[in-house]
């Protein structure tokens, strides 16, 4: 048992039975229920991670059941914005799909983008609009859907293209100053949004370049050709919706939106009613059929947007490939992702009531030895967190908080904590199933975690960048030179 700044700690032994527990249950969720482990499986592996965590505490260190009821309360408080962009994103996706909009995008899109340049144009877009947008859960779930059905009537494997498609989107994400995991790394650290953001690029820039190169390769192999059946995907396309480049007003008023900073939250709103009138306007027979009524009337219409709002949609045209491409789940596909939230919010705030974490956390840095060890540590915390915490909020507030300190002790400044923090919990966090980023990319896009992992280059090369330039030592000051030397 140790003590850090006046509270008693675990014993690292007994903190990371919890985690330990987590992964057990976890593999034998994923064992027993295969593709289906993220519909209630892997939230009851987090509520007995939990359990286990709140009961050892309670035991053995007679940690007052209050002090979890305070930290859950104050972390669910944290997360509740999220809980109704999660919400909005469903809404919007909906539609988004039932107005015409992504439809008509496929539809131009495989007739107009080149197999070959595919999967590099998809990641360029994608950081291009989560550039501007701030916001790479936006992005993936508007145009990052387009794309992949685009990707799908071209032939391109859907997790090369989900891959791009992350990629681009984090990349964009990190980088823009309107991302809120942007604002929260640099803050937590106590560093300057742009003195962060022009910091990053020392790490970010190569990484992303070297991603753009892989996508281009992967393109230009020779081995994504585009497959017959586009011109049957866009017969399917035209003879069901109301094909139109005036679905397109909804997209360039959303981007308008977005330019001029308005939140993300009532951005996907306002996005969403939008797409709804459109729909009213120009795929009424599409919304009577979501209704399930046989007659285009004014409850047909009410009972179809109110269905592509909130729930499933199957829309038949003739194609069975692309009926799926275009079905939808409204509000009520995202519910799986908030409840593994809840969940995984529920075992991150445990662990932090308990002091587990910061037990954990005291052993790696007492193996600090020098700058590569420093940011080594730092990453590997960054990601560590994200797989017990289940959410990159909470792992980037956690790992700023846990090596600030350190940082300063050894002399260096603070925006390379915020770097440090960024390279590694923000952008790992969509390569964890559970994880709330994990989860919820996999629902909107349709395709497993670890299927379009693999391809995520950017996400997983960020982190071993961000230790690369710390070994050359580039750009990387001691702003203080008194401070503990390196060996």
């Amino acid at each position: 048992m140790t003590e850090r700044d006046g509270k008693i700690l675990p014993h690292p032994l007994i903190a990371i039975i919890p985690v330990v527990v987590l992964i057990g249950f976890l593999s034998v969720v994923i064992m027993l229920f295969g593709s289906d482990s993220l519909t209630g499986g892997s939230q009851i592996a987090l509520l007995m991670g939990m359990a286990v965590c709140v009961c050892l505490s309670m035991a053995l260190y007679k940690v007052p059941w209050d002090t979890f009821e305070q930290q859950i309360k104050k972390t669910l408080g944290g997360v509740s914005a999220t809980l109704l962009i999660l919400l909005c994103v469903g809404m919007l996706s909906g539609s988004w799909m039932i107005s015409g909009i992504v439809p008509t995008l496929i539809y131009y899109g495989v007739q107009i983008m080149s197999p070959q340049f595919f999967l590099v144009s998809s990641c360029v877009i994608c950081a291009f609009i989560s550039l501007l947008s701030g916001s790479s859960w936006t992005t993936i779930a508007t145009i990052g859907v387009a794309l992949l059905g685009i990707g799908h009537a071209l032939g391109v494997s859907e997790a090369w293209t989900a891959g791009a498609i992350i990629s681009g989107a984090y990349f964009g994400d990190k980088m823009s100053p309107l991302s809120d995991t942007t604002i929260l790394a640099s803050s937590a650290a106590g560093v300057d949004l742009f003195t962060h953001i022009r910091y990053m690029m020392f790490t970010t820039g190569p990484t992303f370049i070297i991603t753009i190169i892989i996508f281009l390769v992967a393109g230009l192999d020779g081995e994504m050709e585009a497959v017959a059946h586009v011109e049957e995907y866009t017969q399917g396309l035209s003879h069901t919706f109301n094909i139109s480049l005036w679905t397109l007003v909804v997209p360039v008023l959303t981007g308008l939106m977005i330019a001029r900073k308005v939140p993300s939250l009532i951005v996907l709103f306002v996005s969403s009613l939008m797409a709804g009138v459109l729909a009213l306007i120009l795929q009424p027979h599409i919304l009577c059929q979501v209704a399930g009524m046989t007659q285009v009337s004014t409850e047909s219409l009410i009972r179809g947007v109110a269905i592509t709002f909130y729930g499933s949609t199957a829309i038949d045209t003739g194609n069975a490939s692309l009926n799926e491409l275009v079905s939808t789940s409204g509000m009520a596909g995202m519910l799986n992702t908030i409840w593994l939230i809840l969940c995984a919010m529920c075992f991150g705030a445990s662990l932090v009531a308990s002091g587990m974490i910061d037990s954990i956390t005291g052993v790696i840095i007492r193996w600090l030895r020098n700058r590569v060890s420093l940011v080594g540590s730092s990453v590997a915390t960054g990601i560590f967190l994200n797989i017990t915490t289940g959410d990159q909020y909470i792992s980037i507030v956690l790992n700023a908080d846990m090596f600030k300190n350190v940082f300063r002790k050894q002399g260096y400044e603070a925006r390379l904590l915020s770097r440090t923090t960024e390279d590694a919990a923000t952008v790992t966090s969509v390569l964890i199933p559970w994880n709330t980023c994990g989860m919820t990319q996999s629902t909107v896009l349709g395709v497993p975690t670890l299927t379009y992992l693999p391809f995520c280059f950017f996400n997983y090369l960020s982190p071993l960048m961000s230790i690369f330039i710390a070994a050359i030592g580039w750009k990387i000051k001691r702003s203080d030179p008194q401070a503990t030397p390196e060996n």
